[in-house]
């Protein structure tokens, strides 16, 4: 458990009017964090809410106040986790966290929570890659011919090792591209054990079992945790956010934060505080951190 001990200062950044959630439940959780930070865990997706959504995933990097202020924020929790669908190592490159004094206690949990890195000792635990990823992945090139969607129409194959992601962003019609290739990759996954995960112009086939939502709510017990704020930005987020509001049913208070885009309006709806992307959710982290100096 992390302790609320000032061992890093917030870095200096004009601060906007404070966060307010529109809903009760986000308030409440929101007055539980601040009253007992180091009983709380803050739980943050990577792209499109730590990182802004690139063209080429391979190009996405933390925005680039993230670390200084989770860094001035973290040793006043229980923990940050980042929950990503990313290779947990991946994850921990382009986000920048390793060796970072203040981030001692992050964990990222990769593919889902299939993986984790903790700071602690810089190491990554995993289990055995499924066949059923290296099977889909042969016949993925003749796939996308058939669908006219092959890497000459723009589209983009991400290799996250026990997943990959078929990226339309690209396309001359991003979104036409990605409703095209919805059945057939489903139809792809279907036939070798895995599932799609659709998000903002991507379709990600992987294993079955793990989702954010598992992931976080087993690192809450985990830990122990009394009070969760969540952040994220894209589909694959909506399983947290239900996890977020089992534990709330459960008496334990949390926050869902939205960072907030155009392309995905499902978690601004559902959320209790919606921010400006990646920006908002380094402000808020700031303005947290603010409040706990």
């Amino acid at each position: 458990m992390g302790s609320n001990k000032d061992s890093t200062d917030v870095p200096s950044h004009p601060l906007d009017d404070p966060p307010t959630p529109a809903t009760e439940a986000g308030r409440e959780g929101l007055d539980a964090l601040l009253a007992r930070p180091g009983r709380a865990v803050v739980a943050l997706d990577f792209d499109g809410t730590l990182a802004p959504i690139v063209p080429d995933p391979d190009q996405a990097r933390a925005h680039p106040d993230a670390v200084p202020v989770l860094a001035a924020l973290a040793p006043r929790l229980a923990a940050v986790a980042v929950i990503t669908g990313r290779p947990a190592e991946v994850a921990v490159r382009y986000g920048g966290f390793a060796g970072v004094p203040g981030l001692e206690h992050l964990v990222v949990l990769g593919h889902y929570g299939a993986e984790r890195w903790d700071a602690a000792t810089g190491e990554v635990t995993s289990p055995a890659p499924d066949p059923g990823v290296a099977a889909a992945r042969a016949e993925l090139p003749g796939l996308l011919e058939k669908a006219g969607a092959g890497p000459g129409q723009g589209t983009r194959v991400e290799e996250k090792g026990r997943a990959f992601a078929v990226h339309t962003r690209r396309a001359a019609d991003p979104q036409a591209a990605f409703e095209a290739l919805r059945a057939p990759l489903s139809d792809l996954a279907a036939r070798h054990g895995l599932i799609v995960e659709p998000g903002r112009m991507v379709l990600e086939l992987r294993p079955p079992g793990m989702d954010k939502g598992v992931a976080l709510t087993e690192y809450v017990r985990a830990i122990g945790a009394e009070c969760v704020l969540y952040a994220g930005d894209d589909l694959g987020d909506l399983p947290a956010y239900a996890a977020v509001d089992e534990l709330r049913a459960a008496g334990t208070p949390g926050v869902l934060v939205c960072s907030g885009s155009d392309e995905v309006t499902r978690l601004r709806e559902r959320a209790d505080l919606v921010v400006d992307g990646p920006a908002g959710v380094v402000g808020l982290l700031r303005h947290l951190a603010a409040r706990l100096a």
